[in-house]
């Protein structure tokens, strides 16, 4: 059941209201700025930090855990990018280029969004699967290539070789598969003399990085006229279903309550870091305005204020609890 005391917790907990401070300061045209070298740094620690951490719990996993939860993300990574680009073409009207540029973002993931989920299913049910950062690059990558290859059916296939590059050695997947290997292989004991910078720091860095965040999704929040009640419903409704769906599939697939709740997030979170630079290159007569105005002022701050409660509310009956 959805709670109202869930909610409330989620949205007083300090990452939120470092974000809605830095929505603030952008509506009231506040001189607080965050340099482009912080936003980058920050961003940094983040994707090696959360890489880290998942490396370090699949070391003491068992083997053979994995195999089935990543086939049912790698499905899941189609399946949410194709439905999105079916709702876009066909309900909301965009051109073809649009709609798989932007069903590439949906079917992706958002790693603040799994850093904001895991946090918030930490607290509530306790720790969820280390796996699941593995989980996450294993979503990233198909539904970006699956939403360019929609893009580019019938020429510039060229390009797809190109953005799979660009996927691959962008620092979201460089970082984030780069730090689970060196957790994996290094375990938490080798890697405990890092852990006051990349564990105890965490929290305040996130904060940090939402505050940018804040600020960057309320100057898109001022193109909102530009594109439409159909886009802007797609970009409210279109996750809540992937991320009910999602905790669905994350009961099915066996993960505990909040992992089940962290994956239903990462189904419902749009990318608006890896997939924008594929994107660009992959499809570069796609409508910037479009995918990142819902990936970033719509989406991002639906699922960071109610949508992750609700996905653990869905976890949470799914499994047969209350």
């Amino acid at each position: 059941m959805f709670s109202s005391e869930l909610l409330a917790a989620n949205l007083l907990s300090p990452m939120v209201l470092a974000f809605a401070l830095g929505m603030l300061a952008t509506v009231i045209r506040s001189d607080l700025d965050i340099p482009p070298a912080l936003h980058t740094s920050l961003s940094l620690f983040l994707l090696l930090a959360i890489g880290l951490k998942g490396g370090m719990a699949i070391s003491q996993s068992a083997s053979g855990t994995l195999l089935i939860p990543l086939l049912g993300t790698v499905a899941a990574g189609f399946v949410t990018t194709g439905l999105a680009y079916g709702v876009l073409r066909k309900l909301v009207g965009l051109k073809r280029v649009d709609a798989a540029a932007v069903a590439a973002h949906y079917g992706s993931v958002s790693a603040v969004t799994f850093i904001a989920a895991r946090d918030v299913a930490t607290r509530s049910v306790g720790e969820v699967e280390g796996l699941m950062v593995a989980l996450l690059v294993a979503l990233e990558l198909p539904a970006i290539l699956f939403g360019l290859w929609l893009g580019q059916r019938g020429g510039h296939e060229s390009r797809l070789w190109l953005s799979l590059r660009e996927v691959l050695t962008g620092r979201t997947m460089l970082l984030l598969g780069g730090g689970l290997l060196i957790g994996w292989i290094a375990g938490p004991e080798r890697t405990a003399r890092v852990t006051p910078l990349f564990v105890s720091l965490f929290d305040g860095v996130l904060m940090l990085f939402l505050l940018d965040l804040g600020m960057a999704a309320a100057r898109r929040l001022r193109d909102l006229r530009k594109v439409g009640w159909p886009f802007i419903a797609f970009a409210l409704l279109m996750p809540i279903a992937h991320g009910i769906a999602g905790a669905w599939l994350g009961t099915a697939l066996g993960l505990s309550v909040g992992g089940a709740a962290v994956f239903g997030a990462m189904l419902a979170s749009a990318s608006y870091i890896a997939a924008p630079a594929a994107v660009r290159t992959g499809l570069p007569e796609a409508n910037p305005s479009l995918y990142l105005t819902a990936s970033l002022g719509i989406t991002f701050p639906l699922n960071l204020s109610i949508g992750i409660p609700l996905y653990l509310a869905a976890a949470r009956y799914f499994a047969g609890g209350s």
